[in-house]
């Protein structure tokens, strides 16, 4: 990409997308399209249309989607499916017809099956059933994939496709209805630091920034306790935090700004693999990103108990699902192109966690 290329980074305000922007204005570049989530409906095929007829992006970065954990995922399954492949086909296709140079399209790696052998190499995809708390969403991303393969093949583009693992980082969702494993361990932990301490300023600081199903800083301290025991987070002989699941499934982190960096470097260093020679089957042109390590889902929680101060106990639910038992990714692809991931999981949560405290 030029320093001067205009660049169109969907989904800039989130996670993924405002990690990105970030690191893309570090190294220089500064020709920017951005538009909100308000200024600029994804779902909607026609203000998609008008808005690359207007802008004419060069480079594409399609960071938006809609996300959640496990929860949110088996709950709103229609939503999961049907806006993130309205969001994808939008900007896939419009990129298409205006003539984007390259397009890097980012999914997750919950794309693979279930119970795929570890760690999970690219052309596991399509080998075996998807985990079904998330399988809309997964559905959606593995579409999102072969809509780019195909468009390489059929017209030529240079559509290309990573699939990074569970990010976290600054801008993460701590809405703990929606929330993924991480950012909702780190915020119920914290609250349970807080309650333990009987620190009700900081709670309801907490609770103001983000209420919890409409209760507030505002709100008694009664209710406000009723609330956080709904969520697990409850005062028995010292304060407990219920996890959901049995704490064993093992899942791999990966630092969203580390992420950040290994896209700008596909979208320099990779392109699509779009030579459709007669017989030849063009599949899993997706790549891994990820850091090649795992923890438990106990261990994890041991570690933001520790970096947090919390001094409570965790309560394992069993009742709840656990999902995919492992994920780990296989990055040797993208390893042996010369990107690895260089913040460790401790201290990518120590940083994460001063972020949410000044917020």
């Amino acid at each position: 990409m030029e320093k001067n290329a205009k660049i169109y980074v969907a989904g800039h305000k989130g996670l993924v997308g405002s990690a990105i922007l970030r690191r893309l204005k570090e190294e220089g570049y500064h020709n920017f399209l951005l538009k909100s989530s308000t200024e600029l409906d994804l779902r909607d095929p026609v203000a998609v249309a008008e808005f690359f007829k207007a802008e004419q992006p060069e480079y594409v970065f399609l960071a938006a989607a809609k996300v959640g954990g496990i929860a949110a995922n088996n709950t709103y399954r229609g939503e999961f499916i049907y806006e993130n492949l309205m969001i994808q086909n939008n900007v896939i296709h419009q990129s298409y017809l205006n003539d984007v140079k390259k397009l890097l399209f980012l999914g997750s790696t919950c794309i693979y099956p279930k119970n795929a052998p570890q760690p999970i190499r690219e052309d596991y995809l399509l080998t075996d059933v998807l985990e079904y708390t998330n399988e809309p969403y997964a559905i959606a991303k593995i579409a999102g994939i072969k809509l780019c393969e195909s468009y390489n093949l059929q017209y030529g583009t240079n559509f290309i496709s990573a699939m990074p693992t569970n990010l976290y980082g600054p801008h993460d969702n701590f809405d703990l209805e929606k929330a993924h494993v991480l950012p909702a361990l780190l915020r119920k932990i914290h609250l349970g630091k807080a309650l333990e301490n009987n620190n009700w300023e900081l709670i309801r600081q907490d609770l103001d920034k983000l209420p919890i199903e409409g209760v507030d800083g505002k709100a008694s301290e009664a209710e406000i306790r009723a609330k956080l025991a709904d969520f697990g987070i409850k005062e028995t002989d010292g304060v407990e935090v219920e996890i959901w699941g049995s704490g064993k499934p093992m899942r791999e982190f990966l630092w969203v700004e580390d992420m950040a960096k290994a896209s700008i470097f596909l979208m320099n260093q990779r392109d699509a693999v779009s030579d459709n020679k007669p017989g030849q089957e063009v599949r899993n042109t997706h790549i891994n990103i990820g850091t090649g390590q795992d923890i438990s889902i106990a261990d994890l929680a041991a570690l933001i108990k520790d970096i947090v101060g919390f001094k409570g106990r965790f309560v394992f639910n069993s009742s709840k699902p656990d999902g995919t038992m492992r994920k780990l990714t296989d990055v040797s692809k993208i390893n042996a192109m010369g990107w690895k991931a260089e913040v460790d999981l401790s201290s990518g949560i120590e940083q994460m966690y001063s972020w949410y405290l000044a917020q």
